[in-house]
């Protein structure tokens, strides 16, 4: 079982007031290199420094704001990441090195959503090492072992292809292609997914 951080988030009113506290789960995952944190507010810095380049947000879905702002690392994790897990609707994690446990070097989530229920993203300096095909292990694992959803599906821009491939080496079935709007704007995107018995029977082909 994963070991568990705990973290008490805010709700707060229109006026900043407080309306009342509860207690969230969002468990520490550990992998072969990385270990997965619950994403909070103290590592808006680094997500800030990390980032804002357009080579790693071209990519993501439009709502992501481009140019990005000096604020919107603190914003996001502030108005959408802590609120969204206190109802129990995502799950954020920060992405360390085991070797380097102190300095983030990305981020990944999983979402309720009827089309889009993981995402992420890496820093340049650790891309094309497969630490992402890594995490995204981990939380897929915990979003069909723990969390007991029967399917994970993504959607990628068709001219992302290291995203791509993530979703290739995690086993999941092409099951169309629509138009989506990404920060670089509308594209192909090819949507794909996976169901739970099908994760696990590939699970049990891999040990």
């Amino acid at each position: 079982m994963p070991m568990c951080s705990m973290s008490r988030f805010y709700k707060t009113g229109d006026r900043g007031d407080v309306v009342h506290s509860r207690i969230v789960s969002v468990p520490r995952l550990d992998t072969s290199r990385l270990v997965l944190l619950p994403l909070e507010e103290a590592d808006a810095v680094q997500v800030q420094a990390l980032f804002p380049h357009w080579e790693i947000v071209r990519y993501l879905a439009a709502v992501v704001p481009w140019p990005y702002p000096p604020d919107g690392a603190e914003t996001f994790i502030r108005d959408i990441v802590l609120p969204g897990v206190a109802r129990g609707d995502q799950w954020n994690w920060s992405i360390r090195l085991k070797e380097d446990p102190a300095t983030l070097i990305g981020c990944i989530e999983l979402k309720k959503s009827d089309i889009e229920n993981r995402g992420f993203w890496i820093g340049r300096p650790w891309q094309g090492r497969g630490l992402i095909s890594e995490a995204s292990e981990a939380v897929t694992d915990y979003w069909f072992d723990v969390l007991g959803f029967p399917v994970l599906r993504v959607t990628k821009a068709m001219v992302n292809m290291p995203s791509r491939r993530v979703s290739e080496k995690n086993g999941m079935r092409v099951t169309g292609t629509i138009e989506r709007d990404f920060v670089c704007g509308r594209l192909p995107a090819q949507r794909c997914e996976i169901t739970a018995d099908e994760w696990r029977q590939r699970r049990r082909y891999r040990r």
